[in-house]
C-alpha cells in the first residue's frame, strides 16, 4: 500500500511533465511569433490609434499611423534605453512620445530644436525671431471634421522650414494665441498640434526630451469615422503624412 501510495504522485508528475512538453511542442511556433511580434513592435515599428483631434486637419479622430521606431536609433527591445542613435529629428516632422505630465502617448509636430528661440504671436509661429510663412489654405479639408468639432475655423498653410502642412486656428478660442519668446533647453524640442488652439503641446507641457521620442510617424494606415458608425474613410487609407 505504501509504495503504491509513492508512486501515484510520481506518475502524476510525470503526466504533467508530459502535457507540458505536448503544448509547448504544439504551440511553441505561435509563442515564437508572438514573441518576433512584440519585438518588432517595441523597437522597430507600430501602429497606434489616435484618439483625440489635436493634429487635424492632418490626422483625424478615429485614424491608425504608422510609426518608423527607427527614424531617430535603436531602442532596447521592452524599454525606453536607447541603445543608439543615428540621426535627430527635424523641424516639421510628426513625432510620438509619452506625455511627461501622466506616460499617455502623444503625437504632434516638431516646431523647434535645440537652441531654438520659439515664440507664438497671434497664432504665427516664429523661429530666432522670424515668422513661419503661412497662407491661407485652397480650402477646407476634404474630410468633415467631427460633428462635435463645432467652431468657425481658419485653415491654412504653413511653412516650417521648407515643410508644408496644414494648421487649423479657432478665432475666439485664445489658448495660447501669445506665447514665449523661450529657448528650447539642449537636448529638448519644441512640439505644436496643428490643431493650434485645441492642443496640449509644448505650450502647456513644457519642452519634450529627444530620448523620449518613441519615433516618426510617417503614414494614415486606416481611418475611421468613429461619428459616422465607422465608415471607412478610403481616401485616407495608406496616406503618406
Amino acid at each position: 500500500v505504501c509504495g503504491r501510495c509513492v508512486s501515484i504522485p510520481e506518475e502524476e508528475a510525470v503526466s504533467k511533465r508530459e502535457r507540458l512538453t505536448r503544448i509547448w511542442r504544439d504551440s511553441r511556433g505561435t509563442l515564437v511569433l508572438i514573441a518576433v511580434l512584440l519585438t518588432f513592435r517595441s523597437a522597430l515599428a507600430d501602429w497606434y490609434d489616435v484618439p483625440t483631434g489635436s493634429m487635424q486637419p492632418t490626422i483625424l479622430e478615429g485614424e491608425r499611423i504608422f510609426v518608423n521606431k527607427l527614424a531617430y536609433g535603436l531602442r532596447v527591445p521592452f524599454t525606453g534605453t536607447r541603445a543608439a542613435t543615428w540621426s535627430q529629428p527635424r523641424r516639421g516632422d510628426i513625432v510620438t512620445f509619452p506625455s511627461p505630465r501622466d506616460g499617455v502617448r502623444l503625437v504632434k509636430r516638431v516646431a523647434a530644436l535645440p537652441g531654438d528661440v520659439v515664440a507664438i504671436r497671434n497664432g504665427v509661429l516664429l523661429l530666432n525671431g522670424w515668422p513661419q510663412e503661412t497662407r491661407l489654405a485652397a480650402g477646407p479639408p476634404a474630410w468633415p471634421l467631427p460633428p462635435d468639432d463645432t467652431g468657425s475655423h481658419r485653415f491654412l498653410e504653413e511653412n516650417l522650414d521648407g515643410v508644408h502642412h496644414p494648421v487649423m486656428l479657432t478665432p475666439g478660442r485664445g489658448l495660447a494665441r501669445d506665447f514665449g519668446p523661450l529657448v528650447v533647453p539642449a537636448g529638448h524640442c519644441f512640439v505644436l498640434g496643428d490643431n493650434r488652439d485645441n492642443s496640449a503641446d509644448s505650450r502647456y507641457i513644457g519642452c519634450i526630451p529627444l530620448a523620449s521620442l518613441e519615433g516618426s510617424a510617417e503614414a494614415v494606415v486606416l481611418s475611421l469615422d468613429r461619428d459616422r458608425s465607422w465608415k471607412p474613410r478610403w481616401g485616407r487609407f495608406f496616406q503618406g503624412l
